[in-house]
């Protein structure tokens, strides 16, 4: 029998879940997730896809974050037509964030062609558009957790909750190996849920495999043993430290699961006179979408009661038009805007931004993970000015970090994981991570469980898995260099450099400083243009 594992994203990165289980009767899609972070990989979102999207058998999907499903609409204008599984759960949330990225897409496109058009740029094209991606729901089938179902020849899947998200899943997969041979029993976890979570279940999952796909987000984190309760305090405190008269508490925030288990905290709090009563705003049209669809799911969901309290909140408004969104500029006294995106790549959250930086009374606070590239994790590193939508902006805001409302666990958390797997007899694949995180995770591993391969796959990687052991194929092409994933890349450089620029002319002392700062710049570039024909 022959079996195959193609890494096409998520490897030494944390975006772009993508992964092809191929044997000679069938091919398996595991996610199909967009590129964030830095331009290099975000490019890779507007190339062709790296396998022939006709000749995949099923998609198998863990659950609905976009760095996991957001290709599918590309997929099937690429020519998918079979069908997508997923959780019940999973293909409601599809349902409005699919249609939201799609969106997003045309709305900055259009915004990026009028740039374009007046410096004489050529127009681009959305990689789908907000129907693209409706029309893609047709191909969505909903499975139940704890059945199997095959999902394509020789190959059956069963589903297990991640606690990750609502619906969220680790995939078990059987690949029958003919010959009368045992058959190969893979599982990819998916994103795992911390233990601290207030909506979702501890994930769970089976015994006794061949190989683990898992990711690591955060596999060089030990955060510190947290309740709920000492959640709630470490949050109250963050919101008190940022109330300032007319000051603003700016959360970036993922529109799913995050923002709905932020909401329930604060009115704990303000029921519980730890915060005064404050106007709430939630600036995302699809976290008002998707708070719905939490509460038709609450009854599936610990604590869903009390989110259905938070949602109805008097001092919670959700925004859903443009003009509600600018509204909110000309509002006096503290309040807190929840927006997303996450990483402040796109949506709401960046007009936020830009509006607010430069104010010394704003607090931003990231309760997430900024992938390496992101604004998100530019501004939380310490930046002084950054660019939003072409315009440069002093940042005088305070930078906070709240990390304890991630949905990913710790490297402990994902350690005990694995050990209620055990036993793994071929492999562990980490994926999911940025490399300090991977090594640190692949260290703990080893030394936890020795007899294992632990292995961390590039991006583009293909291994064989149908001997006793893994075997990497070296015969394929790469989309992108091996080092230049999960990190800043010349893109972010170029926009440092800018803004360097810009900043020295601006503190010269004097016009003639000033002239004397642009003629070395010249120079340089001529010295450089010069290097760069002499080498070609």
């Amino acid at each position: 029998m022959s079996l195959r594992i193609h890494f096409f994203g998520a490897s030494r990165t944390v975006t772009g879940s993508c992964f092809l289980l191929e044997t000679d009767r069938a091919r398996v899609l595991i996610d199909c997730g967009l590129f964030q972070g830095a331009k290099s990989e975000r490019e890779l979102n507007y190339r062709p896809l790296p396998f022939r999207a006709g000749s995949l058998s099923a998609v198998c999907l863990t659950h609905a974050h976009i760095d996991h499903s957001g290709l599918l609409p590309k997929l099937v204008l690429a020519g998918f037509d079979g069908p997508i599984f997923a959780t019940e759960p999973t293909l409601d949330l599809a349902s409005v964030m699919l249609p939201d990225s799609g969106h997003i897409q045309e709305v900055e496109v259009d915004q990026l062609n009028r740039r374009n058009a007046r410096k004489g740029g050529a127009p681009v094209t959305p990689i789908y558009t907000a129907q693209d991606a409706i029309s893609c729901l047709d191909r969505f089938r909903a499975v139940p957790y704890d059945e199997w179902r095959e999902v394509a020849s020789g190959v059956r899947a069963r589903y297990w909750n991640a606690g990750h998200l609502l619906g969220s899943a680790s995939i078990e997969f059987e690949v029958v190996a003919g010959g009368g041979q045992e058959p190969v029993r893979l599982l990819f976890s998916g994103d795992l849920g911390p233990s601290a979570k207030l909506l979702q279940p501890e994930p769970n999952g089976p015994r006794d495999l061949d190989y683990v796909i898992m990711e690591a987000t955060y596999g060089d984190t030990d955060r510190p043993e947290v309740t709920i309760e000492k959640r709630r305090r470490l949050l109250r405190d963050e919101v008190r430290a940022a109330m300032r008269p007319n000051g603003v508490l700016l959360i970036p925030s993922f529109a799913v699961e995050r923002t709905q288990e932020l909401l329930v905290d604060l009115l704990e709090l303000v029921e519980a006179g730890e915060l005064p009563n404050i106007p709430v705003f939630i600036d995302s049209p699809l976290a008002t979408k998707a708070s719905a669809i939490f509460r038709r799911h609450a009854d599936e969901l610990r604590n869903g009661k009390d989110l259905i309290e938070a949602l109805q909140s008097r001092w919670v408004i959700f925004t859903e038009s443009v003009e509600q969104s600018k509204a909110i500029d000309r509002i006096q006294g503290f309040h807190i805007i929840m927006a997303a995106s996450g990483m402040c790549e796109a949506g709401r959250i960046k007009h936020h931004l830009k509006a607010n930086l430069w104010k010394e009374e704003t607090t931003v606070l990231f309760v997430g993970y900024q992938a390496q590239g992101t604004l998100g994790r530019i501004l939380q590193e310490g930046a002084s000015r950054v660019r939003i939508h072409g315009e440069e902006i002093s940042v005088r805001a305070r930078m906070r970090t709240l990390d304890l409302y991630s949905g990913h666990a710790d490297a402990p958390e994902l350690a005990t994981w694995l050990s209620h797997r055990l036993p793994v007899g071929r492999g562990v694949f980490l994926v999911h991570g940025e490399d300090p995180a991977l090594s640190s995770l692949k260290g703990m591993l080893q030394r936890k469980v020795p007899t294992v391969p632990i292995l961390v796959p590039e991006l583009d990687d293909i291994y064989d898995l149908s001997g006793d052991a893994p075997r990497l194929q070296d015969d394929h092409e790469r989309r992108l260099a091996p080092s230049s994933t999960g990190r800043q890349d010349w893109h972010n450089e170029f926009s440092r450099l800018i803004l360097d620029i810009n900043q020295a002319v601006e503190q010269a002392a004097d016009r003639r400083a000033k002239s004397v700062i642009i003629r070395r710049l010249r120079r340089a570039l001529t010295e450089a243009a010069d290097v760069d024909r002499s080498s070609s």
